[in-house]
C-alpha cells in the first residue's frame, strides 16, 4: 500500500509539473514596438513657414495639450489597417509605444515645443493656473489599402479646438489631415508613412493654433 501511495504521489507531481509548463511557457511571438518621433526644430519651423507667408510671432501664453479623444476602433496601441472592403483590422505582432491618445498627445507637445514660440507647452492641464488648452480629436489614424497588392496610404485626420482655460471660451476650431503613401508594403515603410502623416497634420494644428493665440493676445492688450 505504501508503494502504491508513493507511486500516486509521484504521478501527481509529474502531472503538476507538466501542467505548469503548458500553462506558463507561452510560445506567442513578442510584438515589435514602434515609436513615432516628432519633427526636428528646423523641420517644424520650415513647415510652419510654408503654411503661412510670415512665421507666427512669439506668443507669451501657456498652452496645455489635453489628452486626445480617439475614434472607436483606433483607441488602442495596435496599428490599424483598413482593407478595400472597409474591414478594420490590425497588423499582427506590432504595437505602438502606447495607446494612440498617448502617442498623439506626446507628438503634439513635441510639435508645439519645436515649431511654435509659446511661453510654455505641457500635457498637464493642471500645470498652469491660467492660460489656454488645446483639445484634439483623432478622427482617422489608419493605413488604408486601395487594393490587395498596392502599398497602403496612411490617413491621419485631426480635429482640434483651442480655448481660454479661464472661461473656456472656444477661440478657434481647426481641421488638419495628411495622406502619405508607404514606399512599399513592409511594416517599417508603413510606420514611416504614419510618422510623415501625423507630423504633417500636427504642423497644421501648430500653425493655426499659434495664429489664433497671437490674434487673441493682441486683442487683450
Amino acid at each position: 500500500m505504501r508503494i502504491a501511495a508513493k507511486a500516486s504521489i509521484l504521478a501527481l507531481a509529474g502531472c503538476a509539473t507538466a501542467c505548469t509548463g503548458s500553462l506558463f511557457q507561452s510560445k506567442a511571438v513578442a510584438p515589435t514596438i514602434y515609436l513615432l518621433s516628432g519633427p526636428t526644430e528646423t523641420a517644424a519651423v520650415a513647415a510652419s513657414s510654408a503654411a503661412s507667408p510670415a512665421p507666427p510671432a512669439p506668443v507669451a501664453v501657456n498652452l496645455a495639450v489635453l489628452k486626445p479623444r480617439v475614434r472607436a476602433g483606433l483607441d488602442t496601441d495596435r496599428i490599424a489597417v483598413l482593407y478595400p472592403d472597409r474591414r478594420l483590422d490590425y497588423f499582427a505582432d506590432a504595437r505602438w509605444s502606447g495607446p494612440v491618445d498617448d502617442v498623439v498627445q506626446d507628438l503634439a507637445v513635441q510639435a508645439f515645443r519645436s515649431g511654435a514660440r509659446l511661453q510654455n507647452v505641457s500635457s498637464d492641464a493642471s500645470t498652469f493656473a491660467s492660460g489656454y488648452w488645446l483639445e484634439i480629436e483623432v478622427a482617422d489614424f489608419q493605413a488604408e489599402y486601395p487594393s490587395a497588392r498596392a502599398p497602403p496610404t496612411v490617413n491621419v485626420r485631426l480635429l482640434a479646438r483651442v480655448a481660454s482655460a479661464g472661461n473656456r471660451n472656444v477661440l478657434g476650431a481647426f481641421r488638419a489631415g495628411s495622406r502619405q503613401t508607404a514606399a512599399d508594403n513592409r511594416l517599417s515603410a508603413i510606420v514611416d508613412a504614419y510618422e510623415r502623416a501625423v507630423n504633417s497634420a500636427l504642423a497644421e494644428i501648430v500653425g493655426s493654433t499659434t495664429r489664433t493665440l497671437t490674434d487673441h493676445s493682441l486683442e487683450q492688450r
